[in-house]
């Protein structure tokens, strides 16, 4: 961003095609805001799995995605990775199903990861959620839903399940960027109904 480099939209930037990044999503990074992917750790092409992160997204300093390479087996005597060294220990390869897989991590749109949060592989954070900062994501996070800790456990909802259907349904970040610009003032408001009311004309 102009002016204040440690903000950048990663869209831009990402090369990896099993990264995944909506529109205006930012990481913020005074060190490095360019260089995103050196927080998605573990991440082998031969596993497949694919981070993939919503649109209007806040990625504070030092978020990590660990993904499912950083897995060992699980079933055996030793959780020791001998196969990747060669030298006659290839011989030991893990059959499929042998390492824990947890499928891809998926983050919705509108939401926040706070400061040096840690996101486990698998877990689906639900939109408009809020992670604080340097809590451990173990397992799934519901829509508009603030976690914090290690493990991350729900705080509280940001809204009311009635109201958070609602704001599922009406999906702001999915409009034309004129029409998110025309009512950006009840996008950060609080008024349901008034964004409701202009949505059928959107």
């Amino acid at each position: 961003m102009e002016g204040f480099p440690q903000v950048c939209f990663i869209r831009n930037t990402v090369r990896n095609p099993d990264i995944i990044v909506g529109e205006y999503t930012y990481y913020d990074d005074p060190e490095d805001s360019e260089g995103f992917e050196r927080n998605v750790l573990y991440h082998f092409p031969f596993i497949g799995d694919r981070l993939v992160i919503g649109k209007f997204c806040a990625i504070a300093r030092g978020v990590k995605f660990i993904m499912n390479g950083a897995n060992h087996k699980l079933s055996g005597i030793s959780t020791y990775p001998f196969q990747i060294f060669g030298n006659g220990w290839e011989k030991v390869m893990p059959e499929a199903g042998d390492l824990p897989y947890k499928g891809d991590t998926v983050i919705g749109n509108d939401v926040w990861i706070g400061y040096e949060a840690l996101v486990m592989p698998g877990v689906r954070i639900g939109n408009g959620a809020i992670v604080s900062a340097r809590s451990v994501v173990t397992s799934d996070v519901p829509a508009y839903t603030i976690v914090g800790g290690n493990p991350a456990r729900p705080i509280r909802q940001r809204f009311d399940p009635e109201t958070i259907a609602r704001l599922e349904s009406l999906a702001w970040w999915d409009w034309p960027v004129e029409a998110i610009t025309r009512h950006l003032g009840l996008i950060v408001a609080a008024d349901v109904d008034a964004l409701a009311a202009v949505a059928t004309g959107v």
